[in-house]
């Protein structure tokens, strides 16, 4: 995920990392590449002249706009509704760490206790692995003595099975009679509220935007931007290439944002920093327990944070 201040509005018409302009620069270089071929060619292909008016490209491009702006709101939703679902993880997290240090019956620095903060910890970077489909063992290492992480890395869905964990925890403190049943309905409720963050990250990460919904613009898209040279070469002639390309900027950058931003757990740079925000979710359950946070993971670049 890009996060950098604000720049003024000069400094932003240059801004090059955390565009999407790098990526879209060779398209873009085609298509001016093609509008100057066409001026030269007075809108002529293989000595046929093309019949395109910039009326029909005014109608077709409005169309078009509006169906990118729904593509682009159904994209920010499943983007934004990730974000709330791990600022929910980091809420319930904290709560469940407050609850066992302070509502369990165990002393100050139990071991007890520090057991529990660590399953919360390795369930927060299972989830995390489950949704970018990356291997977990190393956390879960270094989280959970080493029966639990061998029998957590060889289940599917890791975060559920360390669910059951904490909740058997709850249990053995229950049957010690160190809890009361009012606490053990808090820890309950909270664990139900764990257990609709992993439905909620694993409902985005299964069900993407429909393919031929994502094809269909994709392909209007491009046609419509290696098109309209032809509609336009007539009525404004050695500005066509100009005014070509911005256009294309315009529709091939949208395309090219909603197309990162509809997989929240991926791994581009506009993508949740879900290793950020997973070491801030261990360094604040740390803390509550009074241990040192771990050193920060290292980020790919200046404003990339992954």
């Amino acid at each position: 995920m890009i996060i950098r201040e604000k720049d003024n509005w000069l400094r932003l018409l240059f801004v090059w990392h955390g565009s999407v302009l790098p990526q879209i620069l060779p398209r873009l270089l085609a298509l001016l590449l093609l509008s100057v071929a066409v001026v030269v060619g007075h809108g002529q292909l293989f000595h046929y002249k093309i019949p395109l008016n910039a009326s029909a490209f005014t109608l077709f491009g409005i169309t078009l706009a509006i169906f990118l702006g729904f593509y682009n709101n159904a994209s920010y939703d499943r983007f934004w509704e990730g974000r709330k679902q791990w600022g929910a993880l980091l809420n319930t997290t904290r709560s469940l760490a407050r609850q066992a240090i302070t509502q369990s019956g165990q002393p100050t620095g139990a071991p007890a206790t520090a057991h529990f903060v660590r399953l919360l910890i390795a369930f927060t970077y299972a989830l995390k692995h489950q949704l970018r489909h990356t291997d977990a063992a190393a956390d879960l290492a270094r989280l959970l003595p080493a029966p639990l992480a061998q029998a957590v890395q060889g289940a599917t869905f890791k975060p559920v099975l360390l669910l059951l964990e904490l909740g058997r925890w709850v249990q053995q403190r229950k049957a010690a009679e160190e809890l009361d049943s009012n606490t053990q309905l808090a820890f309950d409720h909270n664990f139900n509220q764990l257990s609709d963050i992993v439905g909620g990250c694993e409902r985005l990460a299964g069900t993407p935007i429909p393919y031929t919904y994502s094809v269909m613009l994709h392909r209007t898209t491009y046609l419509y931007c290696f098109l309209l040279p032809f509609g336009l070469v007539d009525s404004i002639g050695w500005m066509t290439p100009l005014i070509v390309v911005f256009v294309g900027y315009t529709f091939m950058a949208l395309d090219a944002i909603v197309r990162e931003i509809e997989e929240p757990f991926g791994t581009g740079p506009n993508d949740l920093a879900l290793n950020t925000m997973s070491h801030m979710i261990e360094s604040t359950l740390l803390e509550m327990l009074g241990e040192p946070a771990p050193a920060a993971p290292q980020r790919k670049s200046r404003y990339v944070f992954d």
